[in-house]
This record gives C-alpha cells, structure tokens and sequence, in this order.
C-alpha cells in the first residue's frame, strides 16, 4: 500500500485535470435532462435546481411523440448515417491499404492530395452539388443526403495511418497462399482494422447524426426529415419557449448515439490509440 502511494500522488493533477474535464462535458447533458423533466414554470427560476419540485416527465416527453413522428427522424438518421458509412469504409479501405502498403510511383503524390482534400471544408462544395442534384432530379431523396459523403478523405488518411502499423509479414504470407489483393484487403486487412473502423464509424455516426446544414439544402419533405431537422421543426413550430418539450425532443434523439458510443467505446479507444502519425 505505501508503494503505491508516490505513484498516486504523481497521478494526481492528472486525474484532477480529466475529472474537470469530464465535468465540463457532461454538464450540458446532465442539465438537458433535468430541464426536459421541469415544468414550464420551473425552468425560468432564478434559482438553478437540478431535480425539479414537480415531475414533468409524461407532459414532456408525451408532447414530444404525440407531436412529432421522433421513430420516423430516427430510422431517417440511421439510414443515412449508415448508409454513409458504408460507401466510406468500401471506398475508404482498398484506398488505404495502396497507399500504405503498396509500392507504385507517385503514391505520395497522392496521399499528399489525401491531406489537401482534409483543408476543404464540405461547405465550399455544396453551391455545385446543388445544381447537379436538381439538374438530375435527386432532392428529396436519400440520395441526395448520402451520395456526397461517400468519399472520406478522412477515413483514407485515418485507415492509412493504421495499415502502416500492420506487419508486412502478414500480407506476404497471404500472398504466398495464393491470395489477390482485393481477398487481402477483405480477409486479412479488414478484420485486423475493426479497432479504427469502429473508431472512424464513431466520428462519421456523430457527424452526420447532427449535420444541419447539408440537409436543410436538400430535403423539403417532412417524411426525410433527419434528426436534426426534426429537432429544428419541433422547436419552430410545436415548441415554441417550453424548453422542456425541446429538452425532451433533444433527449430522445440523442439517446442512440449515447448507448452505441458506450457499447464501442473500447474499440473506440482503441482505434484512436492505436492509430498513429506513422510516415
């Protein structure tokens, strides 16, 4: 016992630093659900309380599904964001395993290309991609929402850095039994890669989950309506100030990204620890 304590006294200011650093991140959380609990009247006290005086659970939560298809949001927001992520791990992982594990000229030209494209934010492209949507009839449609995504530089760069830590020993042997390198990439590389692919699904899940901003550009229709949207709807036309509903609303769209993270948080970790800046 007394040796273990100069190691926790040296750990110390770092725990102290995570555990504020937790606090601060669950804190907008924490008060989300106290607030879609709350009462209208209790939610603009001066006085903060976290537990309300008046259980407003069944009010909240009730307007919510009553008022807003949230089932209809949410099966939206998993079709896009997995469809999404499918395109980008297909895409994604034949790219990086030329760029790390093959030899051919200009192959650096390319992933510098890679780390240009990460400099480009979406935004500066979706003026184009709007007028080749509407001149091919695609808004309204999932196609719209999923097909400019499919392509992840990010993924590339991420999957990259992986496979580079990969013996090539490995892929030598399943040369010499005889394997192409597409069976490579497939049956050797992939199920050696779950820890980042668990990691860049995380990232990509939470991006498109919570992107506003290309959705609104494409979809009118209700019935396409992501989760963000849906939110943005509630609030707009059925919530007006009852922050609580719109807590409630928030809560329930946020539910699903909460328990996947927490089911894949260990791959998660390791995906990001093991994926290093290697050149």
């Amino acid at each position: 016992m007394r040796s273990d304590s100069p190691s926790l006294v040296k750990d110390l200011p770092r725990l102290a630093v995570l555990c504020i650093a937790a606090f601060i991140v669950l804190v907008p959380y924490v008060w989300m659900l106290a607030v879609s609990v709350k009462p209208q009247d209790e939610v603009f006290r001066a006085s903060l309380t976290l537990l309300p005086e008046r259980w407003a659970l069944i009010e909240n939560y009730g307007k919510v599904l009553r008022t807003i298809p949230v089932l209809t949001f949410v099966i939206n927001g998993l079709i896009v964001c997995f469809g999404i992520l499918f395109f980008q791990l297909l895409f994604a992982i034949p790219a990086a395993y030329a760029l790390a594990k093959l030899n051919f000229r200009g192959r650096e030209i390319l992933f510098g290309f890679v780390m240009l494209g990460l400099l480009i934010p979406y935004q500066t492209t979706a003026l184009p991609l709007y007028m080749g949507f509407h001149q091919a009839g695609l808004l309204n449609s999932y196609t719209a929402l999923i097909a400019p995504f499919t392509c992840s530089v990010f993924a590339i760069f991420l999957f990259r850095q992986f496979f580079k830590a990969l013996p090539d020993d490995l892929i030598a042997a399943a040369r010499i039994d005889g394997m192409g390198e597409f069976s490579i990439v497939w049956r050797v590389i992939l199920p050696n890669a779950w820890p980042a692919a668990t990691a860049f699904a995380i990232f990509s899940v939470v991006a498109h989950w919570n992107d506003l901003f290309w959705p609104l550009i494409v979809i009118q229709k209700g019935s396409l309506y992501t989760p963000a949207m849906g939110i943005l709807a509630f609030r707009s036309v059925e919530s007006g100030d009852d922050y609580g509903a719109l807590m409630a609303a928030a809560t329930l769209v946020a539910a699903p990204l909460v328990i996947a993270f927490l089911f894949a948080q260990r791959r998660f970790i390791e995906g990001v620890t093991m994926t290093g800046l290697k050149g």
